[in-house]
């Protein structure tokens, strides 16, 4: 039955089937049918020309291909199905074909075009038009037969050629394609790099519109995600003279001297690889270097990448395929079955198989069916059997579309079916083959994917039949197989391809101006930026606000919030020294209490003490608010808190300074004019109401708040004064009020020792001046954690003076001196200082004159000089509205008397 599939013998092979001549290009292989399909295979790959002539001349094709005549048996299998098939049954109709032989020729492609399409006058097969053809292989050859093809609008659709210029349907309206176009392969080929890490690659192609088409788009998208070219080989189209030698030899020196491009993209065929591999084993011996130094990464278009049985490129590295979707080839196998069964005598319509089984009896098969399965064998393993699906594709694509056409007209008489109407159905309708549906896109494309294989060596050989994935167009993603050789494919990213290495996180790259955007050093980012992958162009930048990094960082660290903590060690001494203070406070308020008949405590101002230690403990206690995390309430009380109380305090010493400053004065009208002014109450409560008014108004119009002030690398939570002016007039009152306690204790710093507060108080004052004078440059200057601290130093510094110099000397006579503490120890001091200040005095009448005592005089024992009682003592400190009475002094003995009555003396 096999026998019958062919109709003809069309041509007669010469001696051993070395060549056939061309003058009128006859067909490779025939079939009858009512509706002829053409087909172009590359039966041979090489044609035999004079180029000295220039003559029109007859020349022979060469080379023959075992694998082109698999894919011609796989066009008339597939006919011969789709012929049985109820597609075509239904509408009555059968496909034949006619195929030629390109030759791997374009100009002999043309002429075999020109045969297909024109009417022959032969015989009735001959006759019959041609509604579409299959073929050709290569892009180039496509290109020049496409337009040969549109000039009638004849449908080609293509099992192989995927140039991306042919998708341009304003060039090639009648050109498809079973197949992906290169803008996928790239496109797949750049998501390969990107992948496994890759970015610096060379590149080889063949000169013409397949390589430079698809290396344009290579680029392109290569480009857009960061990857560069190392460099570009072009190798001519025909590398069998010298010039494609010498190309050969250049890209094997290029690709031996660019050491750090260990990914090569080759779009090249078959043949220039084979010689590519060579020269660079040559090449490696030449320079003396291991094979080691010349492994790469090879990733092979599917123009090469189903190369076969390729010795001795077992070290030249990994080869990583591209190839078109495989499928089902059962059917094509049961047909080479059937052909290994008839035999020879099955080759007598089939010029093709006839010289494929000449050939291999040349090389001394004896016997009929010996020498069948010798042919079947070749086929099977020369055959790329995605290219079979590829052709199967196409038969059934051109069935579908005859039938849709045929099912409203009547195909069986020749010249009815054209070819136009072939090809608006096989744009415009699905097709199913193997129980799949296909359709052709707006370009004419299949976009079924890639198979990915890696080639291993066997045997000495190496073979490209390990499919570790597949990688699918419309998600642009690769899944792994299952296969044993998947953990192959994912080891390829140990491999490093890189111009520069790759730069840390916490790096980013710098790139000189006019070099290579892959060529570049890592610097470090600056502080406050941050890169947190590799290979980044540019560092981060962290949000100043809330973050920080130091220089090299690749993160940022949020900013830690500061204050000056309880846990702070300077803060936790500050607490201690407030902790005594009040503890003081409070033990000398007791103290005082207890002993507040004594004449040391009514010195000391009674009552009025109290008061002063009072506002002591609450000015400690608003020193502590300076300490840990600010809040609002906290900002406004603390800073109210201690004007009031150190203005009560102050206040108080005023009104002592005032009361010493008038018992003791001895000018009258001074003394006058202090009894007019000296309320005690009065001056305390006024004095501390002008400060009540100024932080009132404080509190109102621009109250202190708590706020975060944003540092380099904290953030420092602080109280904001809100206005600085009104924070300027509340301790300028207060220095005030200290400045004019300082001048009336200045001047009466000479009263009696036992009365003499003066002292303690110009030295507290001045002591309380400095210590805010010096606050003020050191609290316009300082920022930071520490700038309440230095406020709180200032505080105690002030209420330790107060207290040192007010109290503690008293409390001292009270618990260590208390034989000073009585009236009589009192009488004897004020007598002294009675004693001196009359040195220098003489009565006169009613008058008071200066006299001067000499050392030899004594006073009698009978001198009267009467003091008042303790209670009268105390009552003459503490009445500022009145003056203090001394009674008559009275001198007995040798010593004139002052006068003949007793006097006053008002003091």
């Amino acid at each position: 039955m096999t026998s019958n599939l062919f109709i003809i013998l069309v041509s007669i092979l010469l001696s051993k089937g070395s060549a056939y001549e061309i003058g009128k290009k006859a067909p490779a292989a025939i079939g009858m049918g009512d509706v002829v399909i053409g087909g172009i295979f590359p039966i041979h790959h090489k044609v035999d020309r004079n180029e000295n002539s220039f003559a029109p001349q007859e020349y022979s094709c060469q080379d023959f291909h075992t694998g082109s005549v698999g894919l011609v048996l796989s066009m008339i299998n597939a006919i011969e199905v789709v012929n049985k098939s109820p597609l075509l049954r239904d509408v009555n109709v059968t496909l034949g074909y006619r195929i030629q032989d390109s030759c791997r020729d374009v100009s002999t492609g043309l002429m075999a075009t020109a045969d297909l399409i024109q009417q022959a006058e032969c015989a009735p097969t001959c006759q019959q038009p041609i509604v579409a053809v299959i073929g050709a292989s290569f892009s180039e050859m496509s290109i020049a037969v496409a337009r040969q093809l549109s000039l009638d609008m004849i449908p080609q659709i293509s099992y192989s050629s995927t140039a991306m210029s042919l998708g341009n349907k304003h060039r090639f309206p009648t050109f498809m394609r079973t197949v992906p176009g290169d803008e996928h392969q790239t496109a797949a080929m750049v998501r390969l790099i990107s992948r496994n890490g890759w970015s610096w690659v060379g590149t080889v192609i063949t000169d013409g519109d397949y390589g430079r088409s698809a290396l344009e788009s290579f680029s392109s998208k290569a480009s857009d995600i960061g990857i560069c070219i190392a460099f570009k080989s072009i190798l001519p189209h025909s590398s069998a003279n010298e010039a494609g030698d010498f190309a050969i030899k250049q890209a094997a020196r290029t690709i031996s001297q660019n050491q750090k491009a260990k990914v090569i993209v080759s779009f090249t065929n078959s043949k220039q690889m084979k010689k590519l591999f060579e020269e660079l084993r040559k090449e490696t011996e030449k320079n003396g270097q291991g094979m080691k130094n010349m492994r790469r990464v090879w990733i092979a278009s599917d123009s090469w990448s189903s190369l076969q049985n390729v010795s001795g490129l077992e070290d030249i590295g990994d080869i990583v395929g591209f190839n078109f979707k495989t499928g089902d080839t059962s059917s094509f196998d049961e047909y080479l079955n059937r052909l290994e069964t008839s035999g020879y005598n099955t080759t007598q319509n089939n010029t093709c198989l006839e010289k494929l089984f000449k050939q291999t009896n040349t090389s001394g098969v004896s016997g009929n069916t010996d020498l069948a399965s010798e042919v079947v064998k070749n086929i099977k393993e020369q055959t790329n059997t995605a290219l079979i699906l590829s052709v199967e594709m196409a038969v059934s694509a051109i069935a579908k579309a005859v039938a849709t056409v045929c099912s409203s007209k009547n195909c069986n008489t020749s010249g009815t079916l054209q070819p136009w109407e072939v090809l608006e159905a096989l744009r415009e309708h699905e097709f199913e083959h193997q129980g799949k549906t296909y359709a052709f896109d707006k370009r004419g494309d299949i976009k079924e994917g890639y198979d990915i294989s890696m080639w291993r060596s066997l045997g000495g050989e190496v073979h490209a039949n390990d499919i570790v994935a597949t990688y699918l167009p419309h998600d642009n993603i690769f899944f792994l197989t299952n296969s044993n050789t998947t953990k192959r494919f994912e080891d390829l990213k140990l491999i490093v391809s890189k111009c520069s290495n790759s730069c840390l996180p916490g790096e980013y790259k710098k790139t000189s101006e006019g070099q290579h955007t892959c060529c570049y050093e890592c610097v470090n980012c600056t502080e406050n930026y941050y890169s947190n992958d590799t290979d980044m162009d540019q560092c981060l930048r962290c949000d100043n606000k809330f973050e920080w990094s130091p220089g090299g960082s690749f993160s940022c660290l949020p900013k830690k919030k500061v204050y000056f903590s309880w846990h702070n060690r300077f803060a936790v001494v500050l607490l201690a020294f407030c902790a005594l203070g009040i503890l003081l406070v409070l033990l000398v308020s007791v103290l005082f209490l207890h002993q507040r008949d004594t004449p040391v405590v009514k010195a000391a101002g009674g009552l009025l003490s109290i008061v002063i230690l009072f506002s002591l403990s609450v000015s400690f206690i608003s020193a502590v608010l300076f300490v840990g995390k600010p809040s609002h309430l906290q900002c406004k009380v603390r800073q109210v808190l201690f004007g009031i109380s150190f203005t009560l305090c102050v206040s108080c010493i005023l009104v002592k300074s005032l009361k010493i400053l008038l018992a003791f004065q001895l000018n009258i009208k001074i003394q006058g004019a202090l009894q007019k002014v000296y309320q005690s109450v009065l001056i305390i409560v006024g004095c501390v109401a002008v400060q009540v008014v100024i932080c009132t108004c404080w509190l109102v119009l621009k109250s202190p708040v708590s706020h975060v002030i944003f540092q380099p690398k904290t953030m420092l939570e602080d109280c904001c004064e809100g206005s600085y002016l009104a924070f300027g007039v509340m301790l300028g009152y207060i220095a005030l009020l200290a400045f004019v306690c300082f001048i009336c204790a200045f001047i009466g710093r000479k009263l009696p020792q036992g009365y003499n507060e003066a002292k303690f108080i110009t030295f507290s004052m001045l002591l309380y001046l400095i210590s805010w004078l010096l606050f003020v440059p050191i609290y316009v200057t300082t920022s930071g954690m520490y700038l309440p601290a230095v406020e709180m130093v200032v505080i105690l510094m002030s209420n330790y003076g107060i207290l040192g110099c007010h109290f503690l000397p008293k409390c001292y006579i009270m618990l260590f001196r208390k034989d000073q503490n009585t009236s009589s120890a009192f009488r004897e001091k004020l007598y002294q200082y009675n004693i001196k200040s009359t040195d220098s005095i003489s009565v006169s009448g009613n008058s008071v004159s200066k006299k001067t005592f000499s050392s030899q005089q004594s006073v009698s024992p009978s001198l009267s000089f009467s003091l008042p009682n303790d209670a009268d003592l105390q009552t003459a400190l503490e009445r500022s509205h009145s003056k203090m009475d001394f009674k008559q002094v009275s001198y007995r003995g040798p010593i004139k008397r002052f006068g003949s009555n007793r006097r006053s003396i008002s003091m």
